[in-house]
């Protein structure tokens, strides 16, 4: 009896998100450069185009430059990265995961359910070789994802993009 509490309570624990976005730094994350540089207990990233502010990774738009950070640990096996999002004027941004680009872009077909200003749910679920990109629910893309463990990876390409949260689910 015991055991079946243990293991009841074990496969709860289990299936909560983990974080990958603390609010208050960039522990977990590294730059996406030639030199990968840790940003463990740094709040911003290429002179601010990445920053977090207000428990918020903010993309500065006014800090030019098409850029990338990533999580320093790879995804593996089947997942959900569940993110909270909301595009500025002009977002023009990108998700990269398993050798998919996902169009963090407001007007397009992918991000036609992103809105200016407003916070919108990003989740993105890998089964095998399938993955499958949400807006708030809505699936927004389907494609097959390369396999093996790859990190996940923001792109700040142009315009402002807001990030609250960034969580693994299993």
């Amino acid at each position: 009896m015991l055991a079946l509490v243990f293991t009841t309570v074990a496969a709860m624990l289990a299936a909560d998100p983990a974080p990958l976005f603390n609010g208050k730094n960039l522990d977990g994350w590294k730059e996406a450069s030639k030199d990968k540089a840790s940003l463990a207990g740094k709040t911003e990233a290429f002179g601010g185009r990445f920053k977090v502010k207000d428990g918020v990774i903010a993309i500065d738009p006014s800090v030019k430059g098409d850029l990338h950070i990533e999580t320093e640990k790879p995804i593996e096996g089947d997942t959900r990265v569940v993110l909270e999002v909301k595009p500025g004027p002009k977002c023009n941004n990108d998700l990269f995961i398993r050798g998919t680009k996902f169009d963090l872009t407001l007007g397009s077909k992918e991000g036609k359910n992103l809105k200016d200003g407003e916070w919108a749910t990003v989740e993105i679920v890998i089964k095998g070789d399938a993955i499958e990109h949400k807006i708030n629910g809505e699936t927004a893309r389907s494609s097959k994802a390369k396999g093996g463990p790859t990190p996940l990876r923001i792109r700040a390409e142009f315009g402002a993009l807001e990030i609250k949260s960034v969580k693994l689910a299993p």
